[in-house]
């Protein structure tokens, strides 16, 4: 089924490892993902409610804004799966699958929602308290750890307008939550469509809105534009038959930027540059090969993304959305 595209809801992601792999190997892994959570709340403009780092899976509340989580996602998976892989000297994909997202009605269930990832430690056997561990959000809740690019202050203002007093009930509601069972909607999604949790007549309006295309050709054309610029090539030589190596190299680099950064699909491109699906699906598997033992290029293509969310971005209007953690409208 399509991803529930809608700015200003609130999702429930969960990345696991391949075959239950290490996903972070040690604190400079950890650290690292930190860092790309970071980033992409700058660059992307979403909400970072919570989030919880376990060895074989993260645990992800956010909010987001005009851009699809499908974009945020691809960006924040590729970035790490090439960086991972580049230091422990593997190949291949880190990740199994897609990831698992969860529309959750934040108004009924983001507090449950935060609970839920901070014990996750304590359900994996890691620590006994969630103060103890370092890879989620919940010391910033306590005010032990800053983290400036964490929302609290959404779920503590629900708790008490003063911050001490409601870090100190945020913790009380956390000790609740240790005798209560755990929760399988959190985790599994709604009964009607497990991609939505909440009641039917939020189910019904997530279900019933209106389909939002992300990417498509003008933003497919500004990944080829950025291209040809920085491998000096013209379109014409992008759509001429043959496997010259600038251009294919330049064709690869486009498709895997349109499917990472989620700004289109591959047909679309197939068009703009005269090639079929096959065609480019076999070269985007070429250069994540490729990218995988080679650091320069890894890095001209992450450049490269750069220049075309400025472009994409600046074109967008700044609507007032409605807020699904608190129902009321806000300006992004």
């Amino acid at each position: 089924k399509p991803r529930i595209h809608i700015p200003g809801a609130v999702y429930h992601v969960v990345l696991r490892s391949v075959d239950n792999q290490p996903l972070f190997a040690d604190d400079e892994d950890y650290r690292y993902f930190c860092q790309l959570m970071h980033e992409g709340v700058e660059r992307f403009d979403h909400r970072i409610h919570a989030f919880c780092l376990i060895p074989d899976h993260a645990h992800i509340a956010v909010q987001i804004g005009d851009i699809s989580l499908s974009r945020v996602m691809q960006n924040l998976s590729f970035r790490y799966t090439r960086w991972f892989n580049n230091r422990h000297e593997r190949k291949g994909p880190l990740f199994r699958g897609r990831y698992k997202a969860i529309l959750v009605d934040g108004a009924a269930y983001l507090l449950e929602l935060v609970r839920y990832i901070h014990l996750n430690p304590m359900r994996n056997g890691l620590v006994h308290v969630p103060i103890d561990y370092n890879w989620s959000s919940h010391r910033a809740y306590c005010g032990k750890q800053e983290l400036l690019w964490l929302t609290t202050d959404h779920v503590l203002s629900q708790f008490d307008p003063h911050e001490r007093i409601a870090m100190n009930r945020f913790q009380r509601f956390m000790v609740d939550g240790l005798s209560e069972k755990e929760r399988d909607d959190l985790q599994r999604g709604g009964l009607v469509d497990r991609r939505v949790l909440g009641d039917e007549q939020f189910v019904a309006e997530a279900l019933e809105a209106p389909v939002v295309k992300v990417g498509g050709a003008a933003e497919v054309r500004a990944v080829v534009d950025v291209v040809m610029e920085h491998y000096g090539i013209t379109l014409w030589a992008l759509k001429a038959p043959g496997k010259a190596r600038l251009a294919a190299e330049a064709r690869a680099v486009a498709a895997l930027s349109v499917l990472e950064g989620g700004y289109g699909t591959l047909t679309e491109l197939g068009r703009l540059v005269a090639r079929d699906l096959t065609t480019l699906s076999s070269a985007v598997s070429r250069l994540k090969t490729r990218l995988g033992g080679n650091g320069k290029l890894a890095e001209i293509v992450n450049r490269l993304w750069g220049f075309v969310e400025l472009i994409c971005r600046s074109g967008r209007r700044d609507p007032v959305h409605k807020d699904h953690s608190t129902g009321r409208g806000v300006k992004k």
